[in-house]
């Protein structure tokens, strides 16, 4: 189940708020401009499905936002438990960093960990299927797809290149609760 939880950044013990209620979710993130918003495939979805059978179930929501807010690349990332770099790929996300361009991934299946740095609280969402997040550029935040990471997401890019990120150097993301799937709390 999706989830947002909002801290005090100096209090990760201190739980704010703690929603699993998406327009909730959706209001509390649309204060601090991050986007969150629910899609629906058109078409079934199976594992092992390519990237364009998968991106043709999302067409029409694929084309509408990338129409709207001038995407160039769209694509799509699958990673499975037994990934032989998943240790490698989970450190590259886990430290604050920010990107000169929206950062827009939609979970096709699978779950994240997006936490974002935003005015002086912590705002943790756990992303699961059907999720999409839109977190703007230049804001601080990291990703932690946990130890056995599991997910297929469509990611959007302004710029061809890809995802480039800024790091903070702050150790305020080790502050925080990791990902672990399954865990209560």
């Amino acid at each position: 189940m999706s989830r947002l939880r909002i801290f005090s950044e100096d209090n990760p013990s201190d739980v704010l708020l703690s929603t699993s209620e998406h327009s909730r979710m959706a209001q509390e993130l649309e204060r601090i401009g991050v986007g969150f918003e629910q899609w629906t495939a058109s078409k079934p979805i199976v594992p092992g499905d390519t990237p364009e059978h998968i991106m043709e179930a999302y067409r029409a929501d694929i084309d509408r936002i990338s129409q709207a807010r001038g995407f160039k690349t769209v694509d799509v990332v699958s990673i499975a438990p037994d990934h032989p770099e998943r240790e490698t790929m989970r450190a590259k996300f886990l430290d604050e960093h920010y990107h000169k361009e929206d950062e827009v991934r939609f979970f096709v299946a699978g779950s994240g960990l997006f936490t974002l740095h935003v005015e002086g609280k912590v705002y943790e969402l756990k992303c699961e299927q059907g999720d999409l997040v839109s977190v703007p550029d230049s804001t601080l935040h990291w990703f932690d797809m946990g130890p056995e990471p599991s997910f297929v997401a469509i990611r959007f890019f302004t710029e061809p290149d890809g995802w480039v990120g800024y790091f903070t150097g702050t150790d305020i993301a080790q502050m925080f609760p990791r990902y672990e799937p399954g865990a209560a709390g």
